[in-house]
């Protein structure tokens, strides 16, 4: 009975972040390499760059969960092509951990070509990290 409730809570789960990264082109994942955990409670920061003016625009900032995912940056129905940066602001995150990092915030920029789902994560630890293109 317990393994028949799990796979039910297990299934609705999915459904659920399924739905609503349905409704967004553009999610995020921060796993901490060092703890072996999700980095819960990081501020990102979306900008999209302007190409006339050279400059960044403020698109929306957010905080990860505790499973260390942002899963609804940019609406889908919106046309989103463009040249993106996220900045995710670790220190605060190291802090509340007790630990030093050499990283203040970490950017990332990356480009948006069509409207396919884009799922730009980074894999942490207080000195280094990593980015991807996951799906």
């Amino acid at each position: 009975m317990k393994n028949i409730l799990l796979l039910m809570l297990i299934a609705c789960t999915t459904s659920i972040v399924t739905a609503q990264t349905d409704a967004y082109q553009l999610s995020t994942h921060i796993l901490d390499i060092s703890e072996g955990l999700p980095a819960a409670g990081v501020t990102i920061k979306l900008e999209k760059k302007n190409m006339p003016k050279d400059t960044w625009e403020f698109v929306s900032e957010k905080t990860t969960m505790e499973n260390g995912r942002v899963n609804d940056f940019l609406p889908k129905k919106n046309h989103n092509n463009g040249i993106y940066r996220f900045t995710f602001f670790v220190k605060d995150y190291y802090n509340s951990l007790e630990k030093e990092t050499f990283y203040p915030f970490i950017e990332v920029v990356f480009e948006i070509i069509d409207d396919k789902h884009y799922h730009v994560p980074i894999t942490l630890s207080a000195y280094g990290y990593s980015t991807y293109r996951g799906s």
